[in-house]
């Protein structure tokens, strides 16, 4: 049995043979790719494509896959040649981590002349284990360094487990540790497949060429959007720019590829219930490729179409152009200082008399950019949610320099974007509890706060002092030092410019009564 070089195989390893017992359907032209639609349920805080590679990179378990947080509708058309009766019909080179409860198969040249009878989902791979396991009582060969020598062993293979095999040779019983070993096996085992199969069986009275279509979704592919923002040097204006993170490690390349997202909240049910999904007319747009996606409002989300195709290889990462860049956006700079932030969080059922309550302070000052996605301010579309990262350019030397991220939700048009970029050096705030009185009696609280805001920039700032009336939800401000702005029923406003260099003091006295 023993082999000659080119036959030889070292664990781990790859076959590329493919037993066939029926017709294949091969894609129809260049034109006909399929259409690859990517739904995404990423959290953008915590989601990094570049995890999931490492983990694929150092060969995980493949079922991490399945964490993958989106999913893909694919739809293909092929063409077969049948015969009248009954066919067996395969695609190959569909997506490994298909879910095929959710496969639709039409024949779109005879619909009313042929019937599917079943449907199968073939994924058992070819993979070293499963090899070994299938030639279990079966003749193999191994060869085994020893030192500086090579002694080549064969006989019946006995066991195979943890990379140890058990071996009957003719003069005993060997073990041999075959990782990194070179191992001679014989023909493909029956039932092991090189790439994942969909297989029909069709009933058919219409012999000749077909044309069908299928729909089937698959895990370990995702989406996310990530933004770019420059601001200029008075953070006033900014160009905005928008791209797609895509990842697929859905076990399938997919070339001259119609690209889609949605955009949106989509519920799905786990595991997933068979979807047949409807197809859109397909887009012919001669768009240019920079031009990014092209949007459009669909159901009670946003779908997202790419008007050129595309190549989505396995295992990779890729970005494109979510947006052309946004020029000269109107951004507003805000300073915001919130001097007891827990506070905000507090909820009573009875009024809280506690004096101590709430006073200890915060001294940072939060930084925050602010925009209006509208068309006259050179938006005016569907923001997906993801992260958005700022910058800002240095004079000297003429580079970008990061100065703040934060993530965005689904932002409609006409709605104002927050981004919390930090905290500021230069300006600090203080918040001190200057009276307190607590009567039972006649069922009062009046508290009285003093607000302090030192800018040691040499240009006055615009700061928003936050406060939240947190101790009862019945309450009125009977002195203050300035006007408030009441958000809702448990925060106000108090807008204050400090000059430069110098300090402004907001005062203010709440009285809360039950």
């Amino acid at each position: 049995m023993r082999p000659d070089s080119n036959t030889i195989m070292r664990i781990p390893f790859a076959l590329t043979l493919l037993i066939t017992t029926s017709a294949f359907a091969q894609p129809t032209d260049a034109n006909e790719g399929p259409s690859v639609t990517v739904y995404s349920s990423a959290d953008a805080a915590e989601f990094d494509p570049q995890r999931y590679i490492a983990q694929q990179r150092m060969g995980a378990d493949p079922n991490f896959v399945w964490r993958v947080p989106g999913y893909a509708v694919v739809k293909e058309i092929r063409n077969a040649t049948l015969q009248p009766g009954i066919n067996e019909l395969q695609f190959t080179d569909v997506a490994q981590f298909i879910d095929p409860t959710t496969v639709s198969f039409t024949d779109l040249s005879h619909p009313d002349n042929t019937a599917v009878l079943e449907q199968n989902f073939r994924f058992d791979l070819v993979s070293p284990a499963k090899m070994l396991e299938r030639y279990i009582d079966q003749e193999i060969g191994v060869y085994v360094q020893m030192g500086d020598t090579t002694e080549f062993v064969e006989g019946t293979l006995l066991s195979s487990v943890d990379n140890s095999l058990v071996i009957k040779t003719e003069s005993g019983i060997r073990v041999v540790d075959g990782l990194g070993q070179s191992i001679q096996l014989g023909e493909l085992p029956e039932g092991l497949i090189t790439r994942p199969t969909l297989l029909w069986k069709i009933d058919t009275n219409a012999g000749g060429d077909h044309k069908f279509r299928t729909t089937y979704q698959t895990s370990g592919i995702t989406w996310r959007a990530d933004y770019n923002l420059v601001i200029n040097d008075d953070s006033t204006k900014a160009d905005i720019g928008a791209w797609v993170s895509l990842l697929n490690l859905s076990g399938a390349t997919f070339n001259n590829a119609r690209l889609k997202l949605i955009a949106g909240d989509v519920q799905r049910i786990e595991p997933a219930q068979p979807m047949y999904a409807v197809e859109s007319k397909r887009m012919r747009s001669a768009a240019m490729a920079d031009s990014g996606f092209e949007e459009k409002s669909f159901f009670e989300y946003h779908l997202y179409t790419l008007p050129r195709r595309t190549d989505i290889a396995s295992n990779t990462t890729q970005q494109i152009t979510l947006f052309p860049t946004a020029r000269d956006v109107n951004v507003e700079k805000t300073l915001v200082y919130f001097g007891q932030p827990q506070s905000g969080h507090w909820r009573f059922g009875s009024p809280a008399s506690d004096r101590n309550l709430g006073t200890n302070s915060n001294t940072k000052v939060d930084v925050y950019l602010k925009f209006t996605n509208a068309e006259n301010n050179q938006l005016g579309r569907p923001l997906p949610k993801g992260k958005i990262r700022v910058y800002q350019r240095d004079d000297a030397d003429d580079t970008l320099e990061f100065i703040g991220e934060d993530l965005i939700d689904h932002t409609a048009k006409d709605e104002t974007v927050l981004i919390k970029l930090g905290q500021s050096f230069d300006v600090v705030g203080e918040r001190k509890q200057v009276d307190y009185e607590y009567t039972s009696g006649v069922k009062r609280i009046v508290e009285s706060f003093e607000i302090t805001l030192r800018n040691h920039k040499p240009t006055e700032q615009k700061v928003i002092v936050r406060e939240s009336l947190y101790r009862w939800s019945n309450w009125e401000i009977t002195r203050k030092s300035s006007d408030f702005e009441k958000l809702d029923s448990r925060t106000i406003h108090f807008p204050v410019t400090i000059p430069a260099d110098g300090e402004k003091t907001v005062t203010y006295t709440v009285r809360y009564s039950w």
